[in-house]
């Protein structure tokens, strides 16, 4: 899409994985958290990390996890998500959660 452009970066270690990472550069003019953007791939290939700087709350770095995928109508999708407060090395701040969302019953019609 114009005005978006994705680099592969540095892979994330967490625990005994390593998670392949992308960064997404958004356009100014869409609505996001911020217009630079990480995310990072387990070796199923499925989202297992978003880190972004929440510029909409007051500017501060985040790493949200996602979690506990099910398959719902044969789309698999996270039913937990935790976002955190990062430290300046991009290591979550576990006792600062910033959103804790848990979906149950998922389907699609």
């Amino acid at each position: 899409m114009p005005g978006f452009s994705v680099t592969e970066i540095e892979p994330w270690r967490e625990g005994d994985e390593l998670w392949r990472g992308l960064r997404a550069a958004f356009p100014p003019d869409i609505a996001s958290h911020s217009t630079r953007q990480d995310f990072y791939f387990g070796p199923d290939h499925l989202l297992r990390r978003h880190d972004c700087h929440v510029d909409i709350a007051g500017g501060f770095a985040a790493a949200q996890y996602v979690y506990d995928i099910v398959e719902a109508d044969g789309i698999r999708l996270p039913t937990k998500r935790r976002a955190y407060r990062s430290d300046a090395g991009n290591r979550p701040i576990l006792d600062r959660t910033m959103v804790s969302i848990d979906v149950s019953n998922a389907r699609f019609t």
